[in-house]
C-alpha cells in the first residue's frame, strides 16, 4: 500500500499532461498555419504577385517540421521514450533559435523589400503607358483596396480609367463632373484615395504581424523546449524509482 501511495503521489507533480496539452495546442497551430500558408501560397500564384520560393518553402519546412516534432513529443511523453523526447528536445532548440535569429535579423531586410515594393509601383508611372502585365497587377490591386491610381488618384490614368476605379461605396468616390479628366465618361463615380499610400501601408502591417508570430511562435517553442526537458528529468527518475522499488533496495526519503 505504501509504495502505490508514493507512486502515485509521483505521477501528480509530472509535467505529461501539461505538456501533451501545450503541444496538442501547438500542432493545431501548426496546422492551421500550414492551411494558411498553403491558401496564401494559391492566392499568389493565382494573382502573379511575386514572392521568394526560398522564403514559401522556408515557411512549409518549419511549419510541417514542428507538426512532426509535436506528434513526436506527444509520442514520447505517453510511452515514456527519452530518446524521442531528446530528438523533439534537439528540434525545438534548433526551431527556436533559428526563427528568433532570423525574425530579429529580418528587421532591415523587411524595411528594403517594402522600399523595393513601393519603388516598383512608381515604375509603372505613368499608368496610362504601363505594359498589360503592370496593368494587370495594378487593377488587382485597385480591387483590392479600393483606390484609384497611385499618387494622385484617377489622375494617373489621364483619360483611360480602368473600371477596376468603379466606385460604388458612398464616402469613398468621387464623381467626375465635365472636364474633369479629358476623354472619361461624365458623372463616373470613382475611388478619391491613390493605391500607393494604402498598399505599403497594408505591406507593412502585414510585414510587421508576420515578424510578430514568428517571434511569438519562437518564444513558444522555448517554453515547450523547457517543459520536454523537465519531463525527462522526471520520466528519468520515475524510471531510476520505479527500478528500485522491483529491486525491494527502495529507501524512504530518497526520491
Amino acid at each position: 500500500m505504501q509504495r502505490s501511495a508514493v507512486v502515485v503521489v509521483a505521477d501528480k507533480t509530472s509535467l505529461k499532461r501539461p505538456f501533451i496539452f501545450a503541444n496538442a495546442v501547438h500542432m493545431a497551430l501548426c496546422f492551421f498555419m500550414l492551411t494558411m500558408t498553403v491558401a496564401w501560397h494559391r492566392e499568389l500564384l493565382q494573382t502573379g504577385k511575386m514572392v521568394s520560393s526560398v522564403s514559401v518553402v522556408i515557411m512549409y519546412v518549419i511549419e510541417i517540421g514542428c507538426l512532426l516534432l509535436s506528434v513526436l513529443g506527444v509520442f514520447g511523453a505517453c510511452t515514456g521514450k527519452r530518446w524521442c523526447l531528446i530528438l523533439y528536445a534537439a528540434g525545438m532548440a534548433a526551431a527556436s533559435q533559428t526563427i528568433i535569429v532570423r525574425t530579429a535579423l529580418s528587421y532591415q531586410d523587411v524595411y528594403e523589400r517594402v522600399v523595393r515594393e513601393e519603388s516598383k509601383l512608381l515604375s509603372m508611372m505613368p499608368l496610362s503607358g504601363t505594359n498589360k502585365a503592370n496593368k494587370t497587377l495594378l487593377y488587382s490591386i485597385q480591387k483590392e483596396f479600393e483606390c484609384c491610381g497611385l499618387i494622385e488618384g484617377y489622375k494617373d490614368w489621364g483619360s483611360t480609367i480602368p473600371t477596376s476605379c468603379n466606385c460604388q461605396y458612398p464616402g469613398k468616390c468621387i464623381r467626375l463632373r465635365g472636364s474633369a479628366t479629358l476623354g472619361a465618361p461624365k458623372n463616373q463615380y470613382v475611388y478619391q484615395e491613390p493605391c500607393l499610400p494604402i498598399y505599403v501601408s497594408e505591406l507593412k502591417l502585414a510585414f510587421s504581424l508576420a515578424m510578430a508570430i514568428q517571434f511569438g511562435s519562437g518564444v513558444f517553442w522555448v517554453v515547450l523546449l523547457v517543459m520536454s526537458i523537465k519531463l525527462m528529468g522526471q520520466i528519468k527518475r520515475k524510471q531510476e524509482f520505479m527500478a528500485l522499488l522491483q529491486s525491494n533496495r527502495y529507501v524512504p526519503g530518497a526520491f
